[in-house]
């Protein structure tokens, strides 16, 4: 019987990349693929899942926002012990489709401590306390990450980090693995820093590298930039040619991943990519976000258009960077008995229907459209098409 990594390798190879990285072609992004079968033929087995999911005592740091409350709420699930700690000045919520009772249930099941991590006298509370494992959520520094391992010296069990994929260097070879070089100048320099500084101690640790997150409560609006000009029947404003591919990841496939690593000592010392099974075109994400608020993907305006020739002040225009930008998940698969829930339109159904319509309900977007305002003004005067190069 083939391992789903291998499954995973002849799916991928037969949808839209085999043989040399740069002769694929981009999938429609509304079409069906064998991808989507491998989430019926894997599930973790019932022993896996009980070895796996022992009770455990875990220190989650942040868990207030979205990544961190989702993964608050998959641990609680999964009968481990959790003590959430994070600066108390983001009200708790429920995560979308938990009923009152629920919320309830998970803010009563939790121990909490109150504190800033930057600040060593606040982290002290938690340093007489026992942890099996310990979650860093929101670490950006590496002397953020020192100084919480610190707490534990040779107390320090399981140490899982929340980095990026952000980290890798840009390539000509796609997608990138967990061995690709990476860029000691990028923007999460200090992910990369606190990853170097855990494996140079020898700690117990496994960092976890997202794509772009997406999902109900998403404070970076990645899906929210298509879905406000899509509701307004606004042309989508896409920077080039529109078919540089990108990765997706729905929050609650990267909580059940993040929880997939209890248990799991071969994970120790190793880096995993998170994201989903496939990548996507921009001008396919636009799609995607309308086939999921039920409009018609091919009645979408799309608008290209060269950024190195208009000036947006301070102000982002765009959600993903402009390249290619996706990743393989085949170790995560193979090392963490974990494959992905949602497909791209899967996930942006749920997180269209369970918080864009409620903000657009509530009167909380923003409905900030200048810097299309500026595209649009220039496509008028240019009538040149970015091309491919």
């Amino acid at each position: 019987m083939k391992s789903v990594a291998a499954l995973w390798s002849m799916a991928l190879c037969g949808h839209w990349l085999c043989g040399s990285s740069l002769a694929f072609l981009p999938p429609s992004p509304l079409s069906s693929s064998p991808l989507h079968r491998l989430r019926a033929k894997h599930r973790p087995s019932a022993t896996l899942r009980m070895a796996a999911d022992q009770p455990m005592k875990v220190l989650l740091i942040g868990g207030s926002r979205f990544s961190g409350l989702y993964l608050w709420r998959e641990l609680l699930d999964r009968g481990h012990d959790v003590t959430v700690f994070n600066r108390g000045k983001t009200a708790l919520r429920p995560i979308p489709g938990e009923s009152a009772s629920e919320f309830e249930r998970r803010k009563s099941s939790t121990k909490f401590v109150t504190g800033d991590r930057k600040n060593l006298a606040d982290l002290r509370q938690v340093a007489s306390m026992q942890f099996d494992a310990i979650f860093d959520m929101n670490g950006r520094e590496v002397d953020e990450t020192k100084m919480l391992v610190d707490l534990f010296p040779n107390r320090l069990k399981h140490y899982v980090y929340m980095s990026s994929a952000g980290v890798y260097l840009k390539s000509d070879e796609m997608p990138h693995r967990e061995g690709d070089a990476v860029d000691p100048k990028c923007r999460h320099k200090g992910k990369l820093d606190s990853e170097e500084y855990l494996r140079s101690i020898n700690a117990p640790w496994t960092s976890i590298r997202p794509t772009y997150i997406y999902g109900p409560l998403n404070y970076n609006p990645v899906e929210e930039y298509f879905f406000e000009r899509l509701a307004q029947n606004r042309p989508v404003c896409i920077p080039g040619h529109g078919q540089h591919l990108t990765g997706l990841g729905h929050v609650r496939d990267l909580a059940r991943q993040f929880a997939n690593v209890l248990g799991r000592p071969h994970a120790v010392g190793k880096t995993y990519n998170a994201g989903g099974l496939e990548a996507v075109t921009f001008d396919g994400v636009a799609r995607l976000c309308a086939a999921a608020m039920g409009k018609d993907p091919s009645r979408v305006e799309l608008v290209h258009y060269n950024p190195k020739d208009l000036d947006f002040g301070k102000k982002k225009a765009f959600p993903f960077r402009p390249q290619h930008f996706f990743t393989s998940i085949e170790n995560a698969i193979r090392d963490l008995d974990w494959l992905p829930d949602y497909d791209n339109l899967e996930g942006l159904r749920d997180s269209y229907q369970n918080d864009f319509v409620i903000k657009q309900r509530e009167g909380k977007l923003k409905n900030d459209f200048e810097t299309d305002d500026i595209v649009l003004a220039a496509a008028k005067r240019d009538t040149r098409v970015p091309t491919l190069a």
